[in-house]
C-alpha cells in the first residue's frame, strides 16, 4: 500500500522545517522596537530612590527656595547697582540692601499691598519700576505729592525755596574716580533737617527744570548724580505703587575697574 495514501494534501515544495518558509520581517517592524519595560524589582528600586530623593533633598530645597523667595519678593532684597546715576551716594559696584517693608506689605510675587503704614519721606533712597520701560531704578526722593519742583542752574527748589548747599566731606568726595573729581562739582544739599551728596557737572545741559507740581499719589525722583541720571526729569513722577522698597545700606561692594577688587570700607555702610 502507499503510505501517502489517505494524508493530507501537502507541497513538496514547502515544508515547516525549510527556512525559506518563514516570513521575512519588513522594514518598518525592524525599525520599531516594541516598548521598553522594567523589570518589578528594578522598578521597585528606581521608585524607592526617587522617594528618597525628594524626602532627604528635593522637598527640603524647594521650601528653602519657596521661603527665601518669598522673603526677597515682600520683605527684604538686594540689588547690584550697575551705573553711576548716583553717585557719589552709591557706586558701580555697590550692592545695596532693601527694605521692602519700609512703607507697606505686598503679597509675595505680586505687586499687591495687603498693609500699609508709611510713606516715603524727602531724602528717602528707593528702589522704583521705571515707567518707561519696567525697569528697577535706584533713586531719591526730592518731592512729595503735592510739592512744585524746580531745578535752577543744578539747585533744586521746592515750593520755590531751595535746598542748602554745603562742601561735602572730602572722604566722600575720594570714593570718585581721581581723573573724574576736577571736572565734577560736589556738595551736600540739605532739607527738612536730612542731608547727602550731590555732584553736578559744570556746563551740563540739563541743569534746568520746571517748575512742576507732583500729582497726588505720585513722587519726584533724582538721581543724586544731577548730570547724569535719567530720572523723573524725563519720565514725569512716579506712582506710589511702583516703588517697591527704601535703600537703607550698602551690604558689599567691588570695584569693577579694578578687577573687582573689595572695597572693604563701604561694607555695611549706611546709605544718608
Amino acid at each position: 500500500m502507499d503510505d501517502t495514501q489517505g494524508s493530507p494534501d501537502l507541497d513538496p515544495a514547502v515544508s515547516p522545517a525549510d527556512p525559506a518558509a518563514v516570513a521575512e520581517p519588513t522594514a518598518d517592524e525592524v525599525a520599531a522596537p516594541g516598548p521598553l519595560t522594567l523589570a518589578p524589582a528594578t522598578k521597585r528600586r528606581l521608585q524607592r530612590r526617587w522617594h528618597l530623593f525628594w524626602r532627604e533633598w528635593g522637598r527640603p530645597l524647594l521650601i528653602i527656595v519657596l521661603v527665601m523667595g518669598s522673603f526677597r519678593s515682600a520683605v527684604a532684597d538686594w540689588n547690584d547697582v550697575p551705573t553711576g546715576s548716583m553717585k557719589p551716594t552709591i557706586l558701580e559696584g555697590d550692592r545695596i540692601f532693601i527694605n521692602k517693608v519700609a512703607y507697606d506689605l505686598r503679597i509675595p510675587f505680586t505687586m499687591i499691598r495687603v498693609a500699609e503704614w508709611a510713606d516715603p519721606a524727602w531724602g528717602d533712597v528707593v528702589v522704583v519700576l521705571s515707567p518707561e520701560d519696567g525697569k528697577r531704578l535706584v533713586k531719591r526722593v526730592v518731592g512729595l505729592p503735592g510739592d512744585t519742583i524746580e531745578i535752577r542752574q543744578g539747585k533744586l527748589f521746592v515750593n520755590g525755596e531751595m535746598a542748602s548747599y554745603h562742601d561735602l566731606d572730602p572722604q566722600v568726595i575720594a570714593w570718585i574716580d581721581p581723573e573724574t573729581q576736577p571736572l565734577m562739582r560736589f556738595a551736600e544739599e540739605i532739607r527738612a533737617a536730612r542731608a547727602h551728596p550731590i555732584m553736578t557737572h559744570p556746563y551740563a545741559s540739563s541743569g534746568n527744570a520746571g517748575p512742576l507740581t507732583v500729582p497726588p499719589d505720585h513722587y519726584f525722583l533724582m538721581g543724586d548724580n544731577r548730570d547724569n541720571s535719567r530720572d523723573s526729569r524725563w519720565f514725569g513722577p512716579v506712582h506710589r505703587d511702583a516703588i517697591l522698597g527704601r535703600a537703607t545700606a550698602v551690604a558689599l561692594s567691588v570695584d569693577p575697574e579694578h578687577y573687582y577688587r573689595p572695597r572693604w570700607k563701604r561694607f555695611f555702610s549706611a546709605l544718608p
